[in-house]
């Protein structure tokens, strides 16, 4: 679907603080909960979780972490 002439026009026209706002209106509309998502993600730290607690998977520090991003 494109994006109405008059539309984006009128985005664009906005102030920063209003080009602001309508993104973060756009983002959160976005953000819709999903269940079967959740479940799944749910499931992965479960499992993460237990392979940790196992020995089966190793910590990082943050700074390890972080680190890499310098």
């Amino acid at each position: 679907m494109a994006i109405p002439k008059e539309v984006l026009q009128e985005a664009i026209a906005l102030n920063p603080t209003e080009k602001a706002k309508l993104i973060d209106l756009l983002v959160t509309s976005l953000d819709k909960p999903d269940k079967d998502i959740d479940k799944l993600w749910a499931n992965e730290a479960e499992s993460r979780l237990s392979a940790y607690k196992q020995g089966k998977l190793k910590s990082k520090t943050l700074e390890e972490v972080l680190s890499k991003y310098k």
